[in-house]
């Protein structure tokens, strides 16, 4: 039934018609992440994944990750931009997965709003789409949800899960990681989706407008804000090779010939914090700041907030996205394949086992008693 001023849900501030309008504009992006596992179409209660593609799998584990966006969705609410909010999302989920060697399956989303309004969420949903797709993701299902009275109706909120599957031999972690392995970074696309509170602070202490002009960007404040989360998961998935499934012949292949040992995903806690929880305890590394230099838009909020960019480095990733902890001998293949598929990388230490410095160093990182973590030195005044 059409809504209507008689109708009692319509009434309340709830638009069905609107919500159905939205799914029929998403509806070809989602199924463009569709492969012959997805079973069902768009639109069921469930969404159906073929398991039967494990089936050529040893002993598959499934590898599960859910986040969301956070507050970077109030400068996109802010600006009306709505179609990149989506990649940070599948960003920060599907990438956690790659983080234990697994390759992802499909995703769920789930969208709470105001009011629905179709473009707008047609937009974000596509950026999900499209995003899974760039890291072979099924988009399996998902959820708008109209909250009218709870939200405002321009305020939305975006969350996600996913699943993935790896070998149980070819698991990554911090039991993998020996004495004078190498960790590379791996460059970020910028913010990426974590501490944009901190953001918000500083440019509204500063009475900066989202619609004003940023000369150090050649763009709006907002536009340089909402600059996408990288993906990772395709180039590393590259890597890691068929024995994460991501090959045609799931589990076939020598596990670990590729001599990456653990991987870290840089997003809430920043480098230090991120690096220790994938390092054996007893173990410590030393991430040299000579190495790089920060993209520009962390200097530019620091210079803004007048604070050190060393105080940022709990909260922000500062150029750095992803680590990759990787045999000695591997670590120049290694970090020549990542380039050679557009992502610069370079090493920034070295792990070790034996008598720590003195010093305070970050351990204990979200709970994980993992190994311990400083930057140490100056940033590179170039860009890196």
């Amino acid at each position: 039934m059409a809504d209507s001023p008689t109708n009692p849900y319509a009434a309340a501030g709830v638009d069905t018609a609107a919500g159905d309008l939205a799914v029929e504009l998403m509806k070809n992006s989602v199924r463009a992440t569709h492969g012959p596992e997805v079973l069902g179409g768009v639109g069921g209660f469930a969404g159906l994944f073929d398991a039967s593609a494990l089936l050529g799998y040893r002993r598959p584990l499934l590898a599960s990750s859910t986040d969301g966006v956070g507050t970077k969705v109030a400068i996109a609410q802010a600006i009306d931009k709505h179609d990149t909010i989506g990649q940070d999302l599948v960003g920060m989920v599907v990438d956690d997965i790659v983080v234990v060697g697994a390759k992802p399956l499909f995703m769920t989303d789930y969208i709470a709003c105001g009011k629905v309004v179709p473009e707008r969420i047609a937009d974000i949903v596509r950026g999900i789409a499209d995003a899974c797709a760039a890291t072979g993701t099924a988009l399996v299902g998902g959820e708008t949800a109209e909250h009218p009275g709870l939200l405002g109706p321009r305020d939305y909120d975006v969350a996600g899960a996913a699943t993935g599957v790896v070998e149980a031999d070819a698991v990554l972690g911090a039991d993998r990681v020996q004495d004078g392995d190498a960790v590379i970074a791996l460059a970020s696309s910028g913010l990426h989706s974590n501490g944009y509170s901190l953001v918000r602070h500083i440019i509204t202490g500063a009475g900066i407008a989202y619609a004003d002009q940023a000369a150090d960007f050649g763009t709006t404040w907002g536009e340089a804000l909402l600059e996408p989360t990288r993906l990772y998961t395709g180039p590393l998935l590259e890597l890691l090779g068929p024995s994460t499934g991501s090959g045609t012949q799931p589990g076939a292949g020598t596990p670990l010939d590729h001599g990456i040992h653990s991987l870290s995903h840089v997003t809430g806690g920043g480098i230090a914090a991120n690096l220790a929880r994938v390092l054996p305890q007893g173990s410590w590394a030393e991430v040299d700041r000579s190495t790089w230099s920060p993209s520009p838009v962390f200097r530019v909020l620091a210079d803004i907030a007048g604070t050190p960019l060393t105080d940022t480095e709990g909260t922000w990733n500062l150029g750095i996205g992803f680590l990759v902890v990787v045999a000695e001998q591997r670590k120049d293949a290694v970090s020549a394949a990542i380039q050679a598929q557009g992502i610069p990388a370079w090493q920034v230490g070295t792990v070790r086992t034996g008598a720590r410095p003195a010093g305070e160093f970050e351990e204990g990182a979200k709970g994980v008693d993992g190994g311990a973590v400083r930057l140490v030195g100056a940033y590179a005044d170039g860009a890196k």
